[in-house]
């Protein structure tokens, strides 16, 4: 317990800190369309051209819905399971600056979700894994500076996206 208390109040020490930087308001406006691209339209926008350019036979498709039937599930448990609350929650006179989907924290979909298709992406065109981790990083410090996180929500997010992805190359490809 006390290692849980630890890592909660360095959670808290580095969201309050992040979110009292004088840049703040600076990094909302940018922050606001970075998650946004992480909503999910540009994932099922992506699904829609990789089937139309090289059909239902296309293994980074097939990687893609095979890693979001894992990730979504896997996510949605260890959310609802964990049930952490979201920073405008557990914190006194905190408001977020945009409304979350839904009342949990733990870990960050938006996160998940960016990291597994950077991934695949990046394992399909290397020479883009850069940009594709660099855009990834940003959604989830995105979701920190929108109120909507705390750090270890998005780095639970990342070892979640990644792992899930890294299991569906393995399964797809061999």
């Amino acid at each position: 317990m006390k290692l849980i208390y630890s890592i909660h109040k360095y959670d808290v020490f580095m969201f309050t800190w992040l979110n009292n930087v004088s840049i703040h308001a600076t990094l909302v406006r940018l922050c606001r369309i970075v998650s946004r691209t992480g909503d999910g339209l540009l994932y099922v926008l992506l699904a829609a051209w990789f089937y139309w350019d090289q059909g239902g036979a296309d293994p980074l498709l097939k990687t893609l819905i095979l890693a979001f039937a894992i990730e979504r599930p896997v996510y949605f448990v260890l959310k609802n399971g964990f049930k952490r609350n979201r920073p405008q929650q557990a914190l006194r006179d905190f408001r977020s600056v945009i409304t979350p989907s839904d009342h949990f924290s733990f870990p960050s979909g938006h996160t998940s979700a960016a990291f597994m298709v950077a991934t695949l992406l990046g394992y399909f065109f290397p020479s883009l894994m850069i940009g594709l981790y660099l855009w990834a990083t940003l959604v989830g410090f995105s979701r920190v500076v929108l109120g909507v996180h705390f750090p270890t929500d998005t780095l639970v997010g990342i070892g979640l996206g990644i792992g899930v992805a890294i299991f569906s190359l393995n399964y797809i490809l061999l």
